[in-house]
């Protein structure tokens, strides 16, 4: 029998700033050779190496060998989820160059939470939904407003919301297929309170498959490699609020 859970031990890991950014690096949900991390980083192969063997050794980050080499991911969206809880309760870093200030505002705007979409394009899209019938609260709140009981500190346990009459029709015209995200083996709603905006954003199977689908349409782009920041293409514009209603 093991005793309490030694909350200690895994804080301990994220209090390293160098090991974070090895961390927030895989929190797009992409499996990143070691040279590739150390680059995006900013650190040493060496250094990289360390951080990684201790991610590994408390299951934070998992490895794939493909031929000779080894790409290494988070382990679970439950990593990611700790990192925006973090970020929620965190003040922002400080902006001493333009180079930052912009990455920073991109980030805000619209990024991947581990493989769905967050900040205000995230929290815009899921209250769209909303709006459409799509998806439908039960408690009554017709927003995506956060809870009394939503802590800013915590992912959301539990939440407010189900599938909505008009579900399959709008999922469906923007490329979701409904019932292959209702079998995947994760939960199909999930939500999570956006660290920037504080409100709630679409996640688990559904909120994964949509990502996915408005990038295979050409919507939404990666900003650059090592940013998990996305950027709405002009066609992403165009489709978005002429579909939803999301003007950007």
């Amino acid at each position: 029998m093991g005793g309490d859970a030694d909350i200690a031990r895994t804080a301990a890991l994220f209090a390293d700033p160098a090991r974070v950014r090895v961390l927030m690096a895989l929190a797009d949900g992409r499996a990143l050779a070691a040279s590739v991390l150390a680059a995006e980083a900013g650190l040493s192969a060496q250094g990289t190496s360390a951080h990684l063997a201790r991610l590994r050794e408390a299951e934070l980050v998992e490895v794939e060998q493909s031929g000779r080499h080894r790409f290494y991911r988070l382990a679970g969206p439950h990593v990611a989820e700790i990192l925006e809880t973090l970020a929620r309760s965190s003040p922002p870093q400080p902006v001493r160059s333009l180079k930052s200030g912009t990455r920073a505002e991109a980030v805000r705007f619209a990024r991947t939470c581990y493989d769905h979409l967050a900040g205000k394009l995230g929290v815009a899209i899921t209250a769209a939904l909303l709006e459409r019938g799509a998806l439908r609260r039960t408690d009554g709140d017709p927003t995506t407003a956060r809870r009394a009981e939503d802590r800013l500190s915590a992912p959301m346990a539990t939440h407010p919301y189900e599938l909505g009459p008009a579900a399959e029709r709008l999922f469906g015209t923007l490329g979701v297929d409904l019932g292959a995200a209702s079998r995947a083996r994760r939960p199909l709603l999930r939500f999570c309170l956006d660290w920037s905006e504080q409100r709630h954003h679409l996640a688990g199977a559904l909120g994964a498959a949509l990502a996915t689908a408005l990038t295979d349409r050409g919507w939404l782009e990666p900003r650059a490699r090592g940013h998990r920041a996305v950027r709405v293409t002009p066609a992403g514009r165009e489709h978005l609020a002429e579909q939803l209603g999301v003007a950007l």
